[in-house]
C-alpha cells in the first residue's frame, strides 16, 4: 500500500473553471475574494477561478522557452526564453521583454512576498551562477535591457560554484562546462528549477527560494543519482543583489544556502529543468528530461512530500558513501519495483505553475517561422492534477467538477 503524499486542503472547493479564450480579458482580482493568503503576503493563494484555458507566450528567437510565473493578482505571465524575459498579460499580449543576456536563463517563479521574479541564471565559462530577480513592475516596453535599465539585479550563489568546479580527480584542472569527466561534484551542472515555498518538513510558513541543481547526464558515474536543492532565506537579499556585468560577474551573495536536501531519483538529464510547490497539497513537485541510465525507471516527473522533514542518510554512489541531509519521493504515482523510485511520465520540464488549488498551467514549446526565420515558441494550458498513471495531468476542458487533486494511494 502505498502512502499519501499529504492531505488536500480541505477548504479549497472552487466551481469548474471557465475557460477563457485568448482575446477574453483577464480576470480583475480586485472582485476575486481571497481564499486563502500567501504567508507574510497580502496575496491570494489561489488564482480565481476565470483564469484563461491557454495563454501563448509569442514566438522569439532567443533558445526554447524554459519556465514560466504567474501573477494571477496583476494578470500577467512571465516567460524565460533562455536568453531573454518576456512580460504578458492574461490574453497573450506582449507588455515588454528583458533582452542583452548572455547566459541561460531557466526556471521562474513569483515571490509572494515581494511580487518580484526570480530565476535561475547561467555563466558556466565564468563560473558564475545567480538567481537573477525582476522589478517586473518596471518591465513597460519590448527591448528593455538586463544590464542598462534597472529592471534586473542578481545574487551570486557561491555554494554552486563549489560544487561546479570541484577537482574531484585532484588533478588541479577545471574541465570545463563537460559531464564526461570525474569533476563536478554530484555531476552538478549548474542550476535550473526555483520556487518559492515553505521549509521542507514543515506544513506551511514562512517561505524560501528552493534551488535545484542541473545534473550532467552521465550513464558511467555512480555519484550523480540525486537531485540537490538547496534552501535560502531571501528576507535580507538586499544586501547582496547588484546590477550584473555580464563582462565582469560579481560575487555578492549568501556564502551558504540555509539547507542542502539530496533526492534520489536516479540521474537525469540536466537536473530538475522546472521545480514547482502546490500548496494545495504541500507537495514540490520536479519536473526534468529522461535520464538514460537503464538500472533506472527514468521518470520524468517527480514528488516530495513538503511536511517531510530532510534526515542524515548515506549518499548512495558516492565516493566514501558521505552523509547528507535526505528526503525521500513520495510514493506515488508510478513505481519501479527494483530500485523503489516513485515518479510519473508526466510533463512540465519546460513550464510548470500551481493556481493552488489543484489547477496547473504546464507549457509545451513549440516552433514557428515568422519572416522566414524559425521562432520558438510557448503555449501555457490549464490542467487538473489527477495523480493518475502515467501522466497525473489532465487538460481542463476533459474534467468534470470533481476536481483534480493529489489522491491518497
Amino acid at each position: 500500500m502505498r502512502r499519501s503524499l499529504a492531505a488536500v486542503a480541505a477548504a479549497v472547493a472552487l466551481p469548474l473553471v471557465a475557460a477563457v479564450g485568448s482575446a477574453g480579458a483577464s480576470a480583475d482580482p480586485a472582485r476575486t475574494p481571497a481564499r486563502g493568503v500567501a504567508v507574510g503576503s497580502s496575496r491570494p493563494a489561489v488564482a480565481p477561478p476565470s483564469m484563461p484555458a491557454t495563454v501563448y507566450g509569442g514566438a522569439w528567437a532567443s533558445g526554447h522557452v524554459q519556465g514560466v510565473a504567474v501573477d494571477w493578482v496583476r494578470g500577467f505571465v512571465y516567460w524565460s526564453f533562455t536568453r531573454m524575459l518576456v512580460r504578458t498579460d492574461l490574453t497573450g499580449r506582449v507588455v515588454g521583454t528583458v533582452t542583452g543576456l548572455t547566459g541561460h536563463l531557466g526556471d521562474l517563479d513569483l515571490n509572494p512576498d515581494d511580487g518580484r521574479v526570480y530565476g535561475s541564471l547561467e555563466y558556466k565559462a565564468q563560473r558564475a551562477f545567480y538567481i537573477a530577480i525582476f522589478d517586473v513592475a518596471r518591465i513597460t516596453r519590448v527591448g528593455m535591457n538586463a544590464e542598462t535599465d534597472g529592471v534586473m539585479t542578481t545574487v551570486h550563489l557561491q555554494e554552486v560554484v563549489d560544487d561546479f568546479t570541484a577537482d574531484l580527480d585532484g588533478d588541479g584542472v577545471f574541465d570545463g562546462d563537460t559531464g564526461r569527466t570525474a569533476d563536478h561534484r554530484y555531476g552538478t551542472s549548474g542550476i535550473d528549477g526555483v520556487a518559492f515555498g515553505p521549509r521542507l518538513g514543515t506544513a506551511g510558513g514562512r517561505n524560501v527560494l528552493m534551488v535545484a541543481y542541473g545534473v550532467y547526464p552521465n550513464t558511467e558515474r555512480t555519484d550523480n543519482d540525486h537531485q540537490v536543492l538547496l534552501a535560502y532565506d531571501v528576507r535580507r537579499w538586499s544586501l547582496y543583489a547588484r546590477p550584473l556585468r555580464q563582462d565582469a560577474p560579481h560575487r555578492e551573495g549568501p556564502a551558504r544556502p540555509a539547507d542542502k536536501v539530496f533526492v534520489r531519483t536516479g540521474n537525469t538529464s540536466f537536473g530538475v529543468q522546472n521545480l514547482e510547490y502546490d500548496r494545495s497539497t504541500r507537495t514540490w513537485l520536479m519536473a526534468a528530461y529522461r535520464g538514460t541510465k537503464p538500472e533506472f525507471p527514468n521518470w520524468t516527473l517527480f514528488a516530495v512530500d513538503g511536511t517531510v522533514a530532510p534526515r542524515p542518510g548515506v549518499l548512495t554512489g558516492q565516493p566514501g558513501q558521505p552523509t547528507g541531509r535526505m528526503v525521500p519521493l513520495a510514493a506515488a504515482g508510478l513505481t519501479d519495483p527494483e530500485t523503489g523510485i516513485s515518479g510519473w511520465e508526466g510533463p512540465g520540464s519546460v513550464g510548470l505553475e500551481s493556481l493552488g488549488d489543484g489547477r496547473f498551467y504546464v507549457v509545451t514549446s513549440g516552433t514557428s517561422t515568422v519572416d522566414g526565420a524559425s521562432r520558438q515558441t510557448g503555449t501555457a494550458a490549464l490542467h487538473r492534477w489527477t495523480g493518475g498513471t502515467p501522466d497525473p495531468f489532465t487538460p481542463v476542458a476533459a474534467t468534470d467538477d470533481r476536481r483534480g487533486r493529489l489522491v491518497r494511494r
